[in-house]
């Protein structure tokens, strides 16, 4: 049950999302080919609302980075990696710690929300027709979002200038997802170009797509219903966003109040990570 539990954590599908010629996402800087993970790429590029766009080479968004070769630790290491922020559970964290390129330091933001095993069992069980409509309700959980995220905010702070930082989960969509959602929305890119972001796991992760469904379903979990639930689907971040306007009145209003970002520590986020 707790490899299920794990296993429910990576998300996969093979639902596409956009063109795959869209430079915006699909951008040939984006993707960091590695031997021992995957969906792993660079933040930069994406515009901003002002006229700007987000710098290259600071901001890395992944999946599990506990296979990692040393070759790989070398790529990271050439790409200035000093900063990585787990955003894994405990068991996860346990059963497959994260390979680190040297210098960088750890640091682990599980926010007590990685209990899945009632979720297994709740969307195992579920309706096909009710399964999007319970991923849009855990999205649109918001108790957890500080505890989480402020700490991140806080790193990307406190970097170094010269030096990047990767944030990832298990399957880099969903705990990783929503980090990129609140880091873009911070430095002022349009929800539009987030929502594209996300789904783009489904381009960047499809080739493990068969593996990780096989292991899921010799667990005893249905194969539509895995391959159904677990897609991702912008309506499941876009969930996110709407609670968090209902809730906090703007996403503006969030990042003051749950982020702690004052105008100066916005200003002082946007002079690091955008240019």
């Amino acid at each position: 049950m707790k490899k299920l539990t794990l296993l429910l954590s990576i998300f996969v599908t093979s639902v596409s999302f956009g063109q795959s010629n869209d430079t915006l996402v699909y951008n040939s800087k984006r993707a960091v080919t590695l031997e021992g993970a995957s969906n792993f790429r660079d933040l930069g590029g994406y515009p901003t609302q002002d006229g700007h766009h987000v710098k290259w080479g600071h901001l890395y968004r992944s999946a599990d980075i506990s296979k990692l070769t040393d070759a790989d630790l070398t790529v990271l290491s050439q790409r200035h990696i000093a900063t990585v922020c787990d955003l894994r559970g405990p068991d996860e964290v346990k059963t497959s710690p994260d390979r680190l390129p040297a210098g960088a330091t750890w640091y682990n933001m599980p926010a007590g929300s990685e209990n899945t095993r009632a979720a297994t069992a709740a969307l195992q069980g579920a309706r096909p027709t009710n399964r999007d409509s319970m991923m849009i309700a855990f999205y649109g959980r918001t108790d957890h979002l500080k505890a989480k995220y402020k700490p991140m905010f806080d790193q990307l702070l406190a970097l170094d200038g010269n030096k990047a930082l990767l944030f990832h989960c298990t399957a880099g969509k969903d705990r990783t997802g929503v980090g990129a959602a609140l880091i873009l929305s911070a430095l002022g890119v349009d929800r539009s170009i987030i929502l594209k972001d996300y789904a783009a796991t489904n381009e960047y992760w499809k080739g493990n797509r068969e593996q990780v469904v096989q292991s899921m379903t010799k667990q005893g979990m249905d194969e539509k219903a895995v391959k159904s639930m677990l897609a991702a689907n912008p309506a499941y971040l876009q969930s996110a966003f709407d609670a968090i306007d209902r809730q906090y009145g703007s996403m503006d209003k969030f990042l003051t109040q749950e982020m702690e970002l004052t105008p100066a520590k916005l200003a002082q986020l946007r002079n690091k990570y955008v240019q």
